[in-house]
């Protein structure tokens, strides 16, 4: 199935800026690839009888790598709904937690939440066999952690946006464990790889941030996981 997903800035290379970009562009996808990037118009013109998905005034580029996989999804627990709880991670609400079917399910529901934020790949590692499970029937691509390097996490560069604790400072009173990694990074910093023809169709569709200039942090409208439709805000 071919589908055209058109956007009023297409960015197919954030973290180049040299890459071109493409003003009314859009990705054209066949099943799980990227097949053609470029103005809409021409590419509505050479496939006049593919799917149409217009994101209107918004920005396309890849997908989100999100750097605190460990922590997010072997430490921090995410609620149920039934629970009433609310849908932030809970830090460190797994730390100790012997049950392998909770930390699974908490994991699940972690990844989930985690595409409603443009994120389509994460940073291990992964020691929990439920978490690596989930993780790896969630469709997102799992990279290795920092390993023996140091601890994987978000930057801390100057003092944070008012109103905002550090962002998953381990102890840290009052710490954000964020589920959107543009809350501490730039684009060009959070993104996973880039969009070519013959690659995996993993990308992201932001609103754009005030001035412009890049997509707006919990701004993800949509989220494409090997050319699926797997998340869209109502």
């Amino acid at each position: 199935m071919l589908t055209l997903h058109r956007a009023a800035l297409v960015l197919p290379d954030p973290a180049d800026p040299t890459a071109p970009s493409h003003v009314d562009g859009a990705v054209l996808v066949r099943d799980a690839l990227v097949e053609a990037v470029g103005p809409y118009p021409e590419l509505a013109a050479a496939q006049p009888t593919a799917r149409v998905r217009d994101w209107g005034d918004a920005l396309l580029g890849p997908g989100l790598r999100h750097p605190d996989g460990h922590r997010l999804l072997e430490r921090a627990y995410h609620p149920d709904p039934r629970e009433e709880l609310g849908d932030a991670p809970v830090p460190d609400g797994l730390v100790g937690e012997p049950d392998e079917a909770r930390c699974g399910a908490s994991a699940r529901r972690g990844l989930q939440r985690m595409l409603g934020f443009g994120v389509t790949a994460v940073a291990g590692p992964f020691e929990r066999a439920s978490v690596r499970t989930a993780v790896a029937r969630s469709g997102l691509v799992a990279l290795p952690g920092a390993g023996s390097a140091g601890p994987v996490g978000l930057p801390m560069v100057g003092l944070p946006p008012v109103g905002l604790s550090p962002v998953g400072l381990p102890g840290a009173v009052g710490a954000v464990w964020s589920l959107d990694p543009l809350v501490g990074l730039s684009f060009a910093e959070a993104v996973h790889g880039r969009l070519v023809v013959g690659g995996r169709a993993d990308f992201a569709v932001f609103a754009v941030a005030p001035g412009g200039d890049g997509p707006r942090a919990g701004g993800c409208r949509a989220t494409v996981l090997g050319g699926r439709l797997v998340f869209r805000r109502r």
